[in-house]
């Protein structure tokens, strides 16, 4: 996945590794995408059309 974003936004992409489940997507700080919130993990292309009214 963050092989597709950059590729869409050239943004910096990081991954920060915590084995805590946890699976959040922040741009600028703000949480756009979360699965503890959705229950799941994203789907292809879902975060990216997130990311697209930010870029």
């Amino acid at each position: 996945m963050s092989a597709e974003l950059q590729a869409i936004t050239g943004a910096d992409i990081k991954l920060i590794a915590d084995g805590k489940g946890i699976f959040d997507i922040r741009v600028d700080g703000h949480l756009i995408y979360s699965k503890y919130q959705t229950g799941r993990f994203p789907k292809p292309g879902e975060v990216t059309a997130l990311m697209k009214p930010r870029t």
